[in-house]
């Protein structure tokens, strides 16, 4: 992808010639559907323009200008019809026809990666909750994890925290009933656990607290059990459950190794 009309030029003329590109490929991504024309302009636009003015490779700045896009709300298809638009003035300075199936599939795939990365990011951050049991998702307790790490670092000690892992055999039931296995499980932790603990469910079976390390955990783990066991032995449908496992894990040196530590008791 690259202009016919770059040369060498005054500063003046550079300018010119970059609001000209830009003026253009506005046209022709409105042309083409774009949806609010005022929400079209971003600094990432000119740093496209100033790009394929000099027929640079645009695909870092095309990806900079899709996780921008992706921030501000665009959707990809969207997106991808206004690098469409790019395409077409650049290819011809008359044409403002837009056609995806004539941009180079490489600018393509790198595009519409760089606003998947962004967009999975901001669902991530905005479903923070499971919405049966009302614990939170593995994915903010990774957010919560790198506070604890950051805080450690900050503070020139060891993390004081640990993650504990409430399991539940749910072999032996099936449907409705292992839903509400894990809902008494999330009410008994709320209960237990009530101070400044992140809750969170990490699988069908799995649910986990990153609490302080502290003289009391030891009887909170030991309470949790015990209040579970008797929840789900006087429920009708759930006293055929297995055994209900709680663990203390001590978190490991870094972020990363703690997250991969929440990955694998997910799996279990």
């Amino acid at each position: 992808m690259a202009v016919r009309e770059a040369g060498s030029r005054s500063p003046h003329g550079a300018e010119a010639a970059l609001r000209s590109l830009r003026a253009r490929w506005r046209t022709a991504s409105i042309a083409a559907g774009w949806r609010y024309p005022s929400d079209w302009a971003l600094p990432e636009v000119d740093s496209v323009c100033a790009s394929a003015l000099v027929k640079a490779d645009l695909a870092d700045p095309l990806a900079e200008l899709a996780r921008a896009r992706a921030a501000s709300g665009a959707g990809l298809d969207e997106t991808l019809t206004d690098v469409a638009a790019l395409h077409a003035v650049l290819s011809d300075p008359r044409l403002v026809a837009a056609n995806p199936d004539a941009v180079p599939a490489r600018l393509l795939r790198l595009t519409a990666l760089a606003w998947a990365d962004v967009s999975n990011l901001e669902i991530a951050r905005t479903e923070v909750r499971e919405s049966l049991t009302g614990l939170t998702t593995s994915a903010y307790l990774r957010t919560r994890l790198g506070e604890v790490y950051r805080q450690a670092a900050r503070d020139g000690g060891a993390v004081g925290h640990v993650l504990l892992t409430v399991g539940i055999d749910l072999s032996t039931v099936i449907g409705w009933s292992r839903l509400m296995a894990m809902v008494l499980a999330a009410d008994v932790l709320r209960q237990v656990f009530d101070g400044g603990e992140s809750l969170a469910l990490l699988g069908p079976s799995v649910a986990v607290v990153l609490t302080e390390r502290d003289g009391n955990l030891a009887l909170r783990s030991a309470r949790a059990r015990m209040m579970l066991a008797e929840r789900l032995s006087v429920d009708p449908q759930l006293h055929t459950l297995g055994a209900v496992e709680v663990r203390l894990h001590h978190l490991p040196e870094t972020h990363e190794q703690a997250c991969a530590l929440v990955d694998t008791l997910g799996r279990a």
